[in-house]
């Protein structure tokens, strides 16, 4: 079981935070780390299994946000231990930490509240690893601020995770200089890869996204040499409850992989 950073660097090779964007159900997610482990078992990547407990983050009042609070983190508990994996989830107000730490091994902070010092210090002290995301509003260089409240906090156990920047009002871009930028100030950088493919703001009240390009932006972070790539995937994208309109088809994972696998190699 990976226990902190060093443990996910130990391979000559990227590692992985992937799965769905929200717990829908205790059947899908197993279904998903389940198929996720033999891939990257194979392959040799280091799996982290993710998925939202809930999505506190939602365009319209009546979008979809999860299955209730305990019974998602038991899921993500059942699979921990069924597959000896960590996992991730993300949380949203400093509240949340304490309770959420008990079930994952990795607490991410989302990027429109990469800022906010209450979460990222409550986050801090429950000795998780702590995933950041980068806000879409702030340069790479602003990072640095976001990881030292965590460190200052007692915790050096940081990630950062690069997800794109809002270009114009619906369209996001991934500037590739900010993955080496951020990798400077001492800790991992991921990558995440179907995030950065948003459409949001869309005026149907959901957000869209372009998954065609998920295997280029993927080639092009390995390319740059992230440490890490994030991706949401489901079975069937078309009736996934929360963000299918930039998810990975799951069968088409593996192929993606070891494409990705043999760039690195490469390097």
């Amino acid at each position: 079981m990976i226990k902190n950073i060093t443990d996910l660097k130990k391979a000559d090779n990227f590692f992985l935070l992937a799965g769905p964007c929200v717990i829908e159900g205790e059947e899908m997610a197993l279904r998903i780390a389940e198929h996720i482990v033999k891939v990257t078992d194979r392959l040799g990547i280091p799996y982290v299994f993710k998925g939202s407990y809930r999505k506190a983050n939602r365009s319209r009042l009546d979008s979809f946000t999860g299955i209730g609070d305990e019974k998602a983190l038991k899921v993500l508990e059942k699979v921990r231990q069924t597959f000896d994996i960590p996992v991730v989830t993300d949380i949203h107000a400093a509240q949340e930490a304490e309770m959420a730490a008990e079930y994952v091994d990795v607490l991410q902070i989302p990027a429109f509240l990469c800022r906010q010092t209450d979460l990222l210090v409550a986050a801090a002290r429950t000795g998780k690893i702590v995933n950041i995301k980068k806000g879409q509003f702030l340069s790479p260089e602003a990072m640095r601020f976001a990881a030292e409240k965590v460190v200052e906090a007692g915790n050096d156990q940081v990630m950062l995770t690069e997800r794109g920047t809002t270009f114009g009002y619906q369209d996001l871009v991934v500037d590739y200089r900010g993955i080496p930028e951020m990798q400077s100030f001492g800790y991992p950088v991921i990558l995440d890869v179907t995030h950065s493919l948003q459409r949001p703001n869309q005026t149907s009240g959901v957000t869209g996204g372009m998954p065609q390009l998920i295997e280029t932006i993927a080639k092009a972070g390995v390319a740059v040499g992230v440490d890490g790539l994030f991706m949401e995937t489901h079975q069937d994208p078309s009736v996934a409850k929360s963000d299918g309109a930039n998810m990975l088809k799951l069968d088409l994972l593996e192929g993606l992989l070891e494409k990705l696998v043999r760039i690195r190699k490469s390097l």
